[in-house]
């Protein structure tokens, strides 16, 4: 149970990391660097460290993912909050195997409850990562039945 709560702490810390670092835009490894974030209870766990450090290393692969998936929306338009929380989740979802794309998705709305842009923020995060979901789990299925068509 308390690594649940860890994980929950520290996508809250990466998502204010990665929100202070858009809007002043910087990297988040150089806002850290900087100790602007003074603001943070402590220094950010590792977990915290892995997603943000994971964001901006996967950031053209996560932008491309929300890029297509929003319809009728670019990423400046979106809220700034919302897009680091979605992707912290798309990070998440793609490279963290030991956390499961539900609970990934059900972060990033809580986080899109406290922190987000909008009113309606926990309802477009939710949409455009369960969209993303149905994506991943359509693509895993033509694999796999691509995969066992091949060899026959």
């Amino acid at each position: 149970m308390a690594h649940k709560h860890e994980r929950t702490g520290a996508r809250r810390i990466a998502s204010q990391v990665l929100y202070s670092a858009a809007i002043r835009s910087m990297s988040a490894q150089e806002l850290l660097r900087s100790n602007l974030m003074d603001c943070l209870d402590g220094p950010p766990s590792d977990y915290a460290l892995r997603l943000i450090t994971g964001v901006e290393e996967h950031a053209e692969e996560l932008d491309a993912i929300i890029n297509k998936a929003a319809k009728n929306w670019t990423l400046s338009r979106m809220p700034i909050m919302d897009v680091a929380i979605i992707r912290i989740a798309l990070y998440e979802m793609l490279h963290v195997d030991e956390v499961p794309v539900s609970v990934s998705i059900n972060e990033a709305v809580e986080l899109a409850k406290c922190f987000g842009g909008e009113d309606d923020s926990p309802k477009f995060v939710n949409g455009m990562l369960g969209g993303v979901a149905r994506q991943m789990e359509t693509d895993a299925g033509k694999a796999a039945t691509g995969a066992s068509t091949e060899g026959a």
